[in-house]
């Protein structure tokens, strides 16, 4: 019989962490030793181990069996815990509090009490820079930064989970500091859109605000999100220009992205301003680009925004003139359909109980409108090359002849053709 054991590794003692951080920083106040980057070197890998030290033996995705084997301290309480809308087991120990998902597996663990205190990983990534401004090799030190920052990453991911957000954004903007050091060869840049994305959500909008202008200086801009999120953080400082001309370079840049768009017309509605000067900034791009649909699908939408109806089903109609399978376009005026269903809807609620002739008027013109919006819908499915949007039409039709199913047996015919259509997408 063959067998195979196991060894676990225990956590060493705090005190032991902190003498090794003491001895390492005190050899860089020594002259001649801190000249050499062997010394930063050695301070990060010090920093490094203090940090690594609770989570000995705690690897993510570890069952419970296995986990407890491997530790055999026993935890101070157990409980059940919900997170985002999953069932987690959390064990809270001297050191760590582990969450098990519902099938066993180790799914977050939170360092509550680090064996060296202050920010670990921060120091370690500013030694082993150091150390690299000294003459340490290159690769050696990059690989230690990037180890960094997806440690940094990690936690951040973590803290954001437990619905930490000020926790959370500080980590992910330890990521984004780690992987801009130099020698570092890979920068995060997601890490920095998060760290300021939830700063933003923190009410921190400095931080917010810095970290998405590094994410735009080098050219990450969440396909175009970022311009939206600055304006809100210019909104939070009462600056209303600088928000104003943040959304107006988005909206050039990426016309069709409608984070932006949305943002412009409310931000203009807001301030008392015509929404309709909002076209005006799509002129530049169209002499630019004056065969390209998408620039005046956008205004369309941008007349929806405002309720100018007529004009917007102009623009849709120059989109599809440009091109005739364009299916955004068809789409925009089945939704110029709904959104003026909408309206007729809120007049007839509106009215007195004794306006009978006038509410049986309206229900008259929403269906009218029901009905005409029917034939884009099908059109946008027709043409249409991507699924998202096929089953988004599909599924407004499905919804259009089930109320229209009363009125003529199309409609009925209509309400299973789309039904079977969207059920089978879900």
């Amino acid at each position: 019989m063959a067998c195979s054991l196991q060894v676990a590794f225990a956590q060493k003692p705090a005190a032991e962490m902190q003498k090794n951080v003491d001895k390492a920083l005190e050899a860089t106040q020594d002259a001649k030793k801190a000249a050499k980057p062997a010394t930063w070197a050695k301070l990060g890998d010090a920093y490094l181990a203090a940090y690594n030290n609770p989570l000995t033996n705690i690897t993510l995705g570890l069952d419970k069996a296995t986990f407890q084997m491997m530790n055999k301290e026993k935890p101070v309480s157990v409980s059940n815990v919900t997170i985002e809308g999953q069932s987690f087991e959390k064990m809270e120990f001297a050191n760590v509090d582990a969450y098990f998902n519902a099938g066993g597996m180790l799914a977050i663990a939170d360092v509550t009490r680090p064996s060296v205190p202050g920010d670990l990983l921060g120091e370690a990534a500013k030694a082993y820079a150091k150390a690299f401004e000294l003459g340490e090799k290159a690769e050696k030190m990059d690989a230690k930064l990037q180890e960094i920052a997806n440690k940094y990453y990690e936690d951040a991911y973590n803290a954001y989970q437990l619905g930490n957000l000020a926790k959370a954004s500080n980590l992910f903007k330890g990521a984004a500091d780690a992987s801009l050091m130099a020698p570092c060869s890979v920068p995060n840049y997601d890490a920095a859109y998060n760290a300021a994305f939830t700063a933003s959500a923190a009410k921190n909008f400095d931080q917010a605000e810095k970290y998405f202008k590094i994410c735009l200086d080098n050219g990450y801009t969440s396909e175009g999100n970022i311009y939206a999120n600055l304006s809100q953080c210019a909104l939070a400082k009462a600056d209303t220009t600088a928000a104003k001309n943040y959304l107006a370079t988005g909206l050039t840049k990426f016309p069709d992205n409608e984070s932006v768009l949305t943002s412009l017309i409310n931000l203009y509605l807001q301030t008392n301003e015509d929404p309709e000067k909002i076209v005006e900034l799509l002129d530049d791009a169209k002499k630019v680009m004056p065969n390209n649909p998408s620039l005046y699908y956008v205004e369309g939408n941008i007349y929806v925004g405002v309720k100018n109806y007529e004009k917007a089903i102009a623009a849709y109609d120059k989109a599809l003139e440009i091109e005739p399978k364009y299916d955004f376009a068809y789409y925009g005026k089945g939704n110029v359909a709904l959104k003026q269903a909408e309206d007729l809807i809120a007049e007839r609620d509106a009215l007195d109980v004794r306006e009978w002739k006038k509410y049986d008027e309206i229900n008259e013109k929403v269906t009218q409108v029901y009905m005409g919006a029917v034939e884009p819908f099908e059109k946008c499915y027709e043409m249409s090359q991507n699924e998202a949007v096929k089953i988004s039409a599909a599924d407004f039709l499905k919804r259009l002849c089930f109320t229209l199913r009363n009125i003529d047996p199309k409609y009925q015919e209509g309400y299973d053709k789309w039904s079977k259509i969207v059920d089978t997408a879900e």
